[in-house]
């Protein structure tokens, strides 16, 4: 009787006792026997996959007792550890401009990302026009008596196009020794024809802002009115390597430290293009170093394509000045544009 009541059971399709549309004519047809066996199996236990066990378990050893995954703090410490390992070894890679990549990302791109996105509440506009791959030249207005607009435009292109922004920055950044160094790690680098050449060749997403100094430290009276772009150097560099220039408007950075003097002595005397005078600074000393939180807002451009000069029009002055004029007529449009778009400077 054993033995028959084991080859039934054996004869019984495995999980049949667990299908979700069991017929009930079947059931009728069960033998009292298996009908209590299963019932035992649907109040015991039943076979489980042990994947899916873990799965719904969060993560259990082979005697039951779970194991909980790292936490978002273990896994930041572990991540901070691990940078910190690296930089101590030398583990990590530059470019042939001092570009640091992984402290880039890691150290000085968060502290300006809390700027952009708490302080000066960034909005973009034509983004559709920065090119996704490929080189290209972002020519924008400057202002705001220190540069902190470079800043602001690297942080809007890397988080919202993915790509690192290469500013051509000014010889005085780099006689700085701390602020060159770190330009260098954000990868910067001076503004002379050959390295914005050689960044270009590599496919690089280059930016310049042709103003200079003569437009980061206009007084506040002269606000949104571009200067002079120079001799049209990136005009040329433009024409040479057959990249498009997108124009690109700034709008904020002009109310953060609104220059009302300029002690040209003292700036004379510290080798500094000016001394800007702020109604926070010198008066409140290290406090009125902090910027005004003005409301900000970036446009892109559609692209100016060259490649009808061709390359042989960079020697032409006559013709790299016209080109430099009109972008600069149409960079001056986009920042009239946008500031009405912007409405008032703090809400």
């Amino acid at each position: 009787m054993n033995a028959q009541h084991d080859q039934d059971r054996r004869r019984v399709p495995r999980g049949a006792d667990t299908a979700p549309d069991a017929d009930q004519g079947a059931n009728a047809a069960v033998a009292p026997w298996q009908a209590q066996d299963r019932a035992d199996d649907d109040r015991g236990a039943r076979v489980i996959r042990l994947d899916t066990a873990r799965q719904s378990a969060g993560g259990a050893d082979p005697d039951g007792e779970r194991q909980e995954g790292p936490g978002p703090l273990e896994r930041r410490i572990a991540a901070g550890l691990a940078f910190l390992r690296r930089r101590l070894t030398g583990e990590y890679e530059v470019d042939e401009f001092g570009f640091d990549p992984e402290l880039n990302a890691a150290v000085l791109l968060p502290l300006a990302r809390a700027m952009y996105r708490h302080w000066f509440r960034v909005e973009l506009c034509g983004l559709e026009h920065v090119p996704r791959q490929g080189p290209a030249l972002v020519v924008a207005n400057h202002s705001g008596t220190l540069p902190v607009d470079g800043l602001m435009l690297t942080v809007a292109i890397h988080d919202h196009v993915g790509r690192d922004l290469r500013l051509l920055g000014a010889d005085l950044i780099y006689q700085v020794p701390l602020l060159g160094h770190l330009s260098r790690k954000a990868g910067h680098t001076l503004a002379c024809p050959a390295d914005a050449a050689r960044l270009l060749d590599k496919g690089e997403l280059v930016g310049v802002f042709p103003e200079g100094f003569k437009g980061v430290g206009k007084p506040f009276a002269e606000r949104y009115r571009l200067q002079r772009f120079g001799r049209g150097g990136f005009v040329e560099t433009a024409l040479r390597t057959g990249v498009p220039i997108i124009p690109c408007a700034i709008v904020g950075a002009e109310e953060i430290y609104p220059k009302i003097a300029d002690l040209r002595p003292l700036a004379r005397l510290l080798g500094l293009p000016y001394f800007p005078i702020t109604p926070t600074w010198p008066l409140l000393g290290p406090a009125g170093l902090v910027p005004l939180p003005s409301k900000w807002m970036i446009q892109f451009g559609e692209p100016m394509r060259l490649e009808e000069h061709g390359p042989d029009a960079a020697d032409d002055p006559m013709t790299v000045f016209n080109i430099t004029d009109h972008v600069r007529e149409n960079v001056q449009q986009m920042v009239y544009d946008t500031l009405l778009r912007r409405g008032p400077a703090f809400f």
